[in-house]
């Protein structure tokens, strides 16, 4: 089969479209004919060498997935041949064909071609467990949304808004702040010349907010720190802006913030199966109806993906930047 390769780490152009070996099938596990993948930031690490693939996991790059049934393990029985399926992957992505379990397949609301399937799983199973699981978030919170023109910030916005979250966005440009304050953010700040935390401090009436999405870490630990709420939640999902901050543990005891973080790739199987079955009950009837829609900014073919990786690391994407297959 056809997959993109690193021939060595280092920018886009270390990308290679290359002929390599097919995954094996295995018993429990699902082969799947590739149509369509989605880029990443980790994908970017994982190029120059800062993102290893967990232990035993394909070296070729792409977290997600959308395609059809190609062939089935020993014991598979929820799907058939020819069936619409997308997935979160370890890696494997940027590839014709890619092994899956079973219980990790997720069926494509007729609705979507493969192309809007393939931006789904990391963006929504990643801001559904931010906002959700680990951030509690319920109606009314106010969320300050960091990254929000991007792939999890951007679906994080739609969710929240749906969930009746009161929500400051932040973005570095104007035409993105347009864009996510259409999406139905409340507030929007341009990151490089605006103040989220007096942003955050007016829309709360002083309280501060409840969760907080954070791509960029210790840079922004000390301003997060002034406008949390007393119990506020900061879900650390990216480190942009360093991985080491200065913490005032004292000023957290007697607020009660929380600091948590948030990974998927390097998690147990059994534990994404349970993220991708609550996602498949509870978020997917929103987007099989329109409520909620995953957001594409450009598709490139698997053979252009140098081409892609250079435009999301000049960060000109408005959504996620899409691969076909």
């Amino acid at each position: 089969m056809k997959a993109i390769v690193i021939v060595e780490p280092g920018g886009p152009e270390k990308l290679e479209l290359r002929e390599v070996a097919a995954p094996a099938l295995r018993d429990g596990c699902v082969l799947v004919d590739v149509k369509a993948t989605a880029l990443n930031r980790a994908d970017l690490l994982q190029r120059r060498g800062f993102y290893p693939p967990p232990k035993g996991e394909t070296d070729i790059l792409g977290l997600e997935c959308a395609g059809v049934v190609a062939e089935l393990g020993a014991g598979v029985s929820s799907v058939a041949p020819g069936d619409r399926v997308m997935a979160l992957l370890p890696g494997g992505g940027y590839a014709e064909r890619v092994l899956v379990p079973e219980k990790m397949l997720i069926p494509i609301p007729a609705n979507l071609s493969f192309e809007q399937a393939a931006a789904v799983p990391e963006a929504f199973l990643v801001a559904r467990e931010a906002l959700f699981t680990l951030g509690r978030m319920r109606a009314n919170d106010v969320v300050l949304i960091h990254a929000s023109a991007g792939g999890v910030g951007s679906v994080a916005v739609q969710l929240a808004k749906q969930a009746g979250a009161r929500i400051v966005a932040t973005a570095g440009s104007d035409d993105k702040l347009a864009w996510v304050a259409a999406l139905g953010a409340d507030v929007v700040v341009n990151y490089k010349s605006g103040d989220f935390v007096d942003a955050v401090k007016k829309l709360s009436d002083g309280k501060g907010a409840d969760v907080v999405l954070d791509f960029v870490g210790a840079a922004y630990w000390q301003k997060h720190a002034s406008c949390l709420s007393i119990g506020g939640r900061v879900i650390s999902i990216g480190v942009l802006g360093g991985a080491s901050a200065e913490v005032n543990f004292a000023q957290l005891m007697s607020r009660r913030y929380q600091l948590l973080g948030l990974v998927t790739r390097s998690r147990d199987v059994s534990e994404k199966i349970v993220i991708t079955q609550a996602f498949i009950r509870e978020t997917l009837p929103l987007i099989a109806s329109g409520a909620v829609k995953p957001l594409i900014d450009s598709v490139f073919p698997l053979a252009d993906a140098v081409k892609a990786h250079e435009r999301m690391e000049a960060n000109l994407n408005l959504g996620k930047i899409v691969l076909s297959v």
